[in-house]
């Protein structure tokens, strides 16, 4: 039994995960939001050492402390930023996969008391082993997909959707089993379903709509890890969870709908077929290609700019020298500001944290709805890393894996700069007709170095 002291103790971090929530809100506040959240974690994390009387395990709970500690500070600290999707999909999935563990060691304790538990403490049992494999399972194919160990293009095979279907219903089928009569077998199989049910809900998802995918799945752990609140008695665990499930919702629905598109959609659309257009592979055809000189001129001479960052400007670190070239621009009286799409980069907010890196000022950084009409005044955009979010096969191809997604109007400029490494496609794995546009440029070579040629024609001219 918890005492009242470390109860109120427990609802003071929770308030503190409420202020973190709140102060992860704007990037002014976001600094002191995650330091606050930190503390929270650490003083709810410390409290069972001081009124847990006969803890068991003591040497193995700080050995894990210990490793997990010197994980989190390794990770911190190495983690490119242009990596920091892959690793927030790594520890969502170690949220939902230790929810699902201790449900299950929770399960064990509770078995000999038998019919005496509670119908819903069970039935929350069986509901945070399923939803956090499910988590676990899903998060570790998004990682892989976002590192490249698979391919990013939706993976279906023959009758996928009745294997789908089947893992669904004995999930739901044996959790009413364990309700009805708890089994520590059940559990395990349980367990083992959810990882099924969580490596055949993402894999059918293409590259374009992981970052949603992993904004869903940690709506799971959050949900995964409330139930296992409620099972523990447990105050700050409910609370971190709620807010976590809910916040992970609104989300996941705020995305779907930046995209034009419907969560079941972006989960199973690839179950009904449909064109990849590009494959994957590399275009052989025509386009005008310049070089930095070329490029230098047009940029020089123009009243009104845009710049199109995507994720590979930030593969390349060329966000600084990009900084540089529009200081010069504004300097000499062009206005310039950055076209930001709501899933540029590979997650919300990334390409802004990206570019602050950079101190690029924040009121340069403008949302898609605010700056989608002032294209077809824009005498030159710059595309620098950027594809899927300014392809018209969004609006022109119903048969895309992206048709439906609101896009960048880039394809409205009277003039198009597109930097890119080679003619391979985006991360949605479809071929771009912008880059064929009799308006469009084509400034091939990696984009630190690119960028750098291109500032320095700039500063010639």
């Amino acid at each position: 039994m918890i005492p009242v002291w470390a109860q109120f103790v427990y609802l003071l971090c929770a308030v503190g995960f409420i202020l973190a929530l709140k102060g992860l809100s704007g990037p002014k506040t976001a600094r002191t939001g995650n330091l606050i959240g930190a503390a929270a974690a650490v003083v709810a994390c410390a409290l069972p050492f001081f009124y847990l009387e006969d803890m068991k395990n003591v040497p193995l709970i700080l050995v894990a402390i210990a490793v997990g500690t010197v994980g989190g500070v390794y990770g911190a600290r190495t983690v490119q930023m242009t990596q920091m999707p892959q690793m927030v999909a790594l520890f969502n999935g170690v949220g939902g996969g230790a929810a699902a563990l201790v449900a299950l060691l929770e399960l064990d304790e509770i078995l000999p008391f038998g019919e005496s538990i509670g119908w819903f403490v069970l039935a929350a049992t069986a509901f945070t082993i399923v939803v956090g494999s499910v988590s676990f399972a899903g998060s570790v194919v998004t990682f892989a997909k976002l590192q490249d160990l698979m391919t990013s293009r939706p993976v279906v095979f023959p009758g996928l959707p009745i294997a789908f279907a089947g893992v669904a219903i004995a999930s739901i089928a044996l959790s009413v089993v364990l309700v009805e009569g708890p089994a520590m077998w059940v559990g395990i199989v349980l367990a083992l379903l959810g990882l099924a049910f969580g490596l055949l809900l993402v894999l059918p998802v293409g590259g374009a709509d992981v970052p949603i995918v992993i904004s869903l799945l940690n709506a799971f752990t959050g949900l995964t890890v409330a139930a296992g609140g409620y099972v523990l008695s447990n105050t700050v665990l409910l609370v971190a969870g709620t807010l976590v499930g809910a916040s992970g919702t609104f989300l996941t629905l705020l995305m779907a709908k930046a995209m034009g598109r419907s969560v079941p959609n972006i989960l199973f659309g690839a179950l009904k077929g449909g064109s990849t257009l590009g494959g994957g592979e590399a275009s052989d055809r025509p386009v005008r290609s310049v070089g930095p000189e070329d490029a230098a001129i047009s940029l020089a001479y123009a009243d009104r700019v845009i710049i199109v960052p995507g994720y590979g400007l930030a593969v390349a670190q060329a966000q600084h020298t990009l900084r540089e070239l529009v200081d010069v621009l504004v300097e000499r009286g062009a206005q310039v500001d950055y076209a930001i799409h709501p899933v540029a980069g590979r997650m919300p907010g990334h390409m802004n944290v990206l570019l602050a890196e950079a101190q690029v000022p924040y009121e340069q950084l403008r949302e898609m709805d605010e700056i989608n009409g002032d294209f077809k005044e824009t005498d030159v955009v710059l595309v620098v890393g950027a594809n899927d979010v300014v392809n018209p096969a969004a609006k022109t191809s119903p048969g895309a894996p992206i048709y439906g997604m609101p896009i960048l109007n880039v394809d409205e400029a009277r003039q198009v700069i597109f930097m890119k490494r080679s003619m391979r496609p985006g991360f949605a794995g479809i071929e771009n007709e912008l880059l064929f546009d009799e308006r469009t440029s084509l400034l091939f070579g990696d984009a630190k170095d690119t960028m750098g040629k291109l500032l320095s024609a700039v500063k010639a001219l």
